[in-house]
């Protein structure tokens, strides 16, 4: 009961939405005005027609607004979701889409409930921008039939789709579609350089409609639409079909739960004072897919760009994306019959637009300039993310990412020497210390990544009696790591060299005592809190050996570093 009282709206939701109500219905309407043209286009983009787009604007955008973890954040379709659903209508059809959209809305509780929110932080920015330039460039390649005004064949492959829609348009030209939609495009992609906050999108797709009704031309439209919401219901789902389901659906709520959680991140950046709470967005974007199959909507996330649009209007509060809700329900209501007006091809420019718009071009450069391994994990999950699709576009990147981390992160490990401090003995002592002792300082984490340098390494010792590990610098440990470092101690002790450890961290202890030689350097009194207490035991164990010292003795430092 307490898990599920914390994610539900607060007191102190509803009186942000009454604080300044006039800001935030004027961008409100700001948004609503940039997202009706989105919203149909990707609904037509997805395969479930217009009527679709514009009703999980509605009812996914109101039930986020009410219930999502930002203040801020506008949610409906997106590009990135559509990129996901274009291969689920074609192997599982419309009822699919749905019967997808509504398990994942049950996963999207369940993450928020498990508070899962908070580590979409360790998705690193290369496999971000990767998949973003992935998903813009397939929604500017599915956009290439409309636009060009020919039928969409090549199955769910969208270069194929794309590539089949040139060959048609060469055989018989249509260019009055294409003409319709670059020149909404450009006035969409000159418009916001040189007037921001003016909507382009929708002035254009205006124009546009007028200019096709006015000459006669034989462009596709929209076509109807009804005039309101149609009624709940759950005739959709076909039970047979979920287990077949369950893995397309887990890649929906995956990708609902990446791209509304870094959205709500760009809108805390862009406000002042705005702190989104993760798990709350999980579960608001979870009840918004549970309940928009139900109106025949979409799957549904949090849109960047309109989210951005929402917080340069002046955003306050939630009343703002939840006016956006309801003046697109206006819309449905009251201009249906105009809407149904609207080309194809217009919308098309719209969304091929809003595909160029996606790509910050400073981002990926800044990226592509900083590391070899970053440009390398943003090219592969772009590249992924038009091949294959999304999620394994996502885990892709994620697992170039982690191994090339993994690898920095074992390159930091070092083991080196130490010069010992041997200003407080007489000339002789000293050089037996010198001689004979070696202190070595392991620096980094241990682990399984780092430990076979570690061994090969140290088993570079010679002509020393005592080795003194130094572990008060090693930042964590793992099985491997102690499995090695106990091998390493073992082939020392074959050869007649005695090993202390000292500074060895408590939690480091249980690795390294599983291995079982934590104890038995324990019982032989090799185990020391500090290296001075350690050096004071190597030259003691010297003396009682009577090892001769050497008049000439070799530098202190050896090394052995990586």
């Amino acid at each position: 009961m307490s898990t599920l009282t914390r994610l539900l709206p607060t007191r102190s939701d509803l009186a942000g939405m009454l604080r300044r109500p006039r800001t935030d219905l004027i961008a409100g309407l700001t948004v609503a005005v940039v997202a009706l043209p989105l919203a149909l286009g990707f609904g037509v983009t997805s395969g479930l027609g217009a009527a679709a787009g514009l009703a999980t604007a509605i009812v996914a955008g109101a039930l986020a607004a009410l219930f999502g973890g930002s203040n801020l954040q506008v949610s409906g379709p997106t590009g990135a979701m559509t990129v996901v659903l274009v291969p689920i209508v074609h192997r599982y059809g419309p009822g699919g889409v749905l019967t997808v959209g509504l398990i994942a809305g049950v996963f999207l509780v369940a993450l928020a409930v498990m508070r899962a929110g908070r580590y979409v932080r360790y998705v690193p920015a290369p496999v971000v921008e990767g998949f973003t330039v992935g998903i813009a460039a397939v929604i500017f390649l599915q956009q290439v039939p409309a636009a060009l005004g020919v039928e969409a064949s090549g199955g769910e492959k969208v270069t194929v789709a794309a590539w089949h829609a040139i060959v048609d348009f060469v055989r018989a030209p249509h260019w009055a579609a294409l003409g319709l939609a670059l020149a909404v495009a450009t006035v969409m992609l000159a418009g916001a350089r040189w007037r921001p906050t003016i909507p382009f999108s929708l002035l254009a797709v205006a124009a546009a409609t007028l200019a096709t009704a006015l000459s006669g031309l034989p462009i596709a439209t929209i076509g109807a639409l009804p005039a309101t919401l149609p009624a709940p219901s759950l005739g959709f789902l076909d039970l047979a079909a979920v287990p077949g389901l369950l893995t397309s659906a887990l890649a929906v709520a995956a990708l609902a739960a990446l791209e509304s959680l870094l959205s709500a991140t760009v809108a805390d950046g862009m406000s002042v004072g705005q702190r989104h709470d993760p798990d709350r967005e999980l579960f608001g974007q979870g009840l918004a897919n549970l309940v928009t199959p139900l109106f025949g909507g979409v799957p549904a996330t949090a849109a960047i760009a309109r989210t951005a649009v929402n917080v340069r209007a002046g955003a306050q509060s939630r009343l703002a994306s939840l006016t956006h809700a309801i003046t697109l329900a206006v819309i449905m209501l009251a201009a249906a019959p105009l809407v149904a007006h609207i080309p194809l091809a217009a919308l098309a420019g719209v969304l091929l637009a809003t595909a160029v718009r996606m790509v910050e071009v400073s981002s990926l450069a800044a990226l592509a300039r900083s590391t070899r391994s970053d440009a390398l994990i943003l090219a592969l999950t772009a590249a992924a993310t038009l091949a294959l699709d999304l999620v394994a576009a996502v885990g892709i990147g994620l697992a170039v990412a982690c191994v090339l981390a993994i690898r920095r992160i074992a390159r930091a490990t070092t083991l080196e020497t130490v010069p010992l401090d041997v200003t407080d003995h007489h000339a002789e002592e000293a050089a037996l210390l010198r001689e004979h002792i070696v202190a070595y300082r392991l620096e980094g984490p241990l682990f399984f990544a780092a430990a076979h340098r570690f061994l090969l390494d140290l088993s570079d010792v010679a002509d020393v009696r005592v080795v003194i590990l130094r572990m008060s610098r090693v930042l964590t440990i793992d099985g491997t790591g102690a499995t090695v470092l106990r091998d390493a101690i073992e082939r020392l002790e074959r050869r007649g060299i005695t090993v202390y450890l000292s500074g060895l961290r408590p939690g480091h202890e249980r690795a390294i005592a599983a291995t079982g030689i934590l104890s038995r350097l324990a019982a032989q009194g090799r185990v020391f809190p500090d290296t001075p207490q350690a050096i004071a035991a190597a030259r003691i164990l010297l003396q009682h050996n009577d090892f001769p010292a050497v008049a000439d003795p070799v530098g202190a430092v050896r090394t052995a570093a990586s």
